[in-house]
């Protein structure tokens, strides 16, 4: 009997199809994660040569899966968008004071780049793939991380009366001067993670400070700020002295 009416696939052909599907899933995870060992040891402008044999194969059993190296340079991307979502995400969604949080979430980023630095120059250097590519796995990452950012913040000023439309830019420019310091600690090494991390802690308090101020409301960055307390303790903020003044004479 044949295997198949005319027209339709048939069952065995769908599971053979399945299996290679996800043999090939498997292969390129394990090519990643040898371009990853790469890396490593050869630094950001490793070679296929160098991928291949990290791996144990030849070059065109790495190209049977990856239709060219860009196509490798972005599943590597997608890789370290995860590595680093990985210690990202917790840090935003923990509970603390706003000076703790964004400690939190700055030693995670920096503690990230400083555990894998040829991993982010490959990936923020880009010079690895062989033809442009469509979708850039380092601006891809720092769109997430920022968008995390923006409804956190966004959530934060609507509950204190602030004009949450600020939430978006504030968080692209936060994350953006954040990666540039990355960068730029990773390059010279003039100082620790920790001193690093202090100073990018105090410039995006303060920004955030400034913003609220220029809006009536005074935060205490040592004190938690959480969702789940009733709002007399939520807004553990208080007007600044000419406000306060101007309701008291009123």
């Amino acid at each position: 009997m044949a295997d198949s009416v005319k027209g339709q696939p048939s069952k065995r052909g769908d599971a053979r199809r399945e299996r290679w599907k996800e043999h090939r899933s498997v292969r390129r995870a394990e090519f990643v994660e040898a371009t990853i060992r790469a890396l490593a040891t050869h630094g950001p402008d490793v070679g296929m040569d160098e991928i291949a044999a990290e791996a144990g194969v030849t070059k065109p059993v790495i190209y049977r899966h990856f239709s060219d190296k860009a196509d490798l340079y972005l599943a590597v991307g997608a890789r370290a968008t995860d590595l680093l979502m990985e210690q990202i995400v917790p840090a935003i969604e923990r509970r603390g004071s706003p000076r703790e949080r964004i400690s939190a979430v700055i030693d995670a980023y920096l503690c990230t780049i400083e555990e894998r630095p040829e991993l982010y120059r490959f990936m923020t250097r880009r010079s690895f793939a062989d033809r442009p590519v469509d979708a850039d796995p380092a601006s891809r990452t720092e769109a997430m991380i920022a968008s995390r950012l923006a409804r956190l913040l966004g959530e934060y000023m609507r509950l204190l009366g602030l004009d949450s439309g600020a939430a978006e830019p504030y968080a692209f420019a936060v994350v953006g001067a954040v990666e540039k310091a990355g960068d730029w600690w990773l390059e010279r090494q003039t100082m620790s993670r920790e001193n690093l991390r202090d100073y990018l802690v105090n410039i995006v308090w303060h920004a955030i400070d400034g913003f609220t101020r220029i809006s009536g409301v005074e935060i205490d960055p040592d004190m938690p700020l959480d969702f789940d307390l009733p709002s007399t303790q939520l807004r553990l903020v208080r007007e600044n002295p000419d406000q306060q003044e101007n309701r008291e004479t009123s």
